[in-house]
């Protein structure tokens, strides 16, 4: 660990999980959360609306609506994303994470398949695509950016894999 980085008060899983994986991994609270982040923006326009009205009703109002709920559909997802994400990286309780890796570790050890899964992309390409995409969550505010590559570069805190199996 070099001096700049923080330690995580949980044990990391991956610091660069997959798009498809932070998705499979979602609870119900990141779900609950992300529909009161994506009805919050056609919410508030509503209340606005009807408190201090514009006068615009009809055709802009609806197209203000249709607006609010497609920002507040984005800020809703990415919200989910980032909570999941957030477990990923050991900044919040992720028990049934790290119980979901093991599994999954496990299942695919047995099919005779890695865990990041195969890449058409040179190995260059991959360390490039892990550069970029390694803790990128923790700038979702600013650009949001996703790792959909299959690379072989993922730190984890030790006992999240048994030592045996590395």
């Amino acid at each position: 660990m070099s001096g700049t980085e923080k330690p995580v008060p949980y044990p990391v899983i991956d610091t660069d999980p997959r798009f498809t994986r932070v998705i499979r991994y979602f609870r119900g609270v990141d779900y609950l959360g992300g529909v009161a982040v994506a009805a919050f923006g056609p919410g508030l326009m509503y209340w606005f609306e009807k408190y201090q009205p514009s006068g615009n009703s009809g055709a802009p109002l609806r197209a203000a609506m249709k607006a609010a709920g497609v920002v507040g559909l984005l800020a809703g997802f990415l919200h989910m994303y980032t909570q999941s994400s957030m477990r990923f990286l050991g900044y919040k309780e992720n028990a049934r994470e790290i119980k979901m890796f093991r599994e999954e570790y496990a299942r695919l050890k047995k099919e005779g398949k890695t865990m990041e899964g195969y890449s058409m992309l040179s190995p260059d390409l991959q360390a490039v695509a892990a550069r970029y995409s390694t803790n990128s969550i923790l700038n979702v505010g600013l650009l949001p950016w996703f790792n959909i590559v299959s690379h072989p570069y993922h730190g984890q805190s030790e006992g999240v894999i048994p030592k045996e199996d590395l």
